[in-house]
């Protein structure tokens, strides 16, 4: 027995304006199947967790050089 899809989460690759959002929004609704379409605001506490995320990256690459020298 195969499972039931009942919808996607789509990440974009970066934060766009609302009025950008309009366009992406009609072409995915002119997918067949697709009920709803909902844009998720980016907030404060995104914006905190992307530059910790950053940090913590650029971090453990230095950490990776070091301790090749």
């Amino acid at each position: 027995m195969s499972d039931r899809i009942k919808g996607f989460t789509v990440t974009l690759e970066r934060d766009i304006r609302d009025d950008d959002f309009q366009r992406i929004k009609e072409a995915v609704e002119m997918v067949k199947g697709v009920l709803h379409v909902e844009p998720s605001i980016s907030t404060v506490n995104d914006h905190m967790v992307r530059t910790r995320l950053k940090h913590d990256i650029t971090r453990n690459i230095l950490k990776l050089i070091d301790e090749t020298e």
